[in-house]
């Protein structure tokens, strides 16, 4: 029997994980996406860290800055894709957009971490980068694939 995490992923970063999740809140991995197109990317971390890298195409909402009136524009019924470092900041603005009608939010597994890991790509400013800002010393330990900045 395969296991649940991927290679990439060690047994105690995916136990964190677990804790870290709401059960009832949907997730898509990293290996589950082949086009980011799909989906509305939203960058559910701070300016700083989504000025070091990003996911293709995302659009920065904030976590402590988060407003509604940022994503008025997006479609409620197409795929919604948020992330954080981790996947907990964006988890809580991702239950924030279903309150507000979006029907189908997905939070990203394990985050930017993890989707380093998984060796897909970043940019910054349109630009390709491996640079993550990993949020603290402390998350920084869970990137093994990517040059670490926090």
């Amino acid at each position: 029997m395969m296991p649940f995490f991927s290679y990439s992923q060690s047994l105690a970063y995916k136990t964190l994980l677990d804790g870290l999740y709401d059960k009832n809140f949907p997730v898509v991995k990293a290996e589950q996406i082949s086009d980011l197109s799909n989906y509305q990317v939203l960058d559910a971390r701070e300016r700083e860290e989504f000025e070091v890298s990003h996911l293709s195409g995302a659009k920065w909402v904030g976590y402590e800055t988060f407003d509604l009136k940022n994503v008025e524009n997006l479609d409620r019924n197409e795929p919604v894709l948020i992330y954080c470092t981790v996947g907990a900041r964006s988890q809580e603005i991702g239950k924030k957009l279903q309150e507000a009608g979006f029907t189908r939010v997905y939070n990203l597994y394990g985050g930017i971490i993890q989707w380093s890991n998984s060796e897909k790509p970043l940019e910054s400013q349109g630009k390709p980068t491996r640079k993550v800002h990993t949020y603290s010393k402390t998350w920084g330990i869970w990137l093994t694939k990517g040059e670490k900045v926090n």
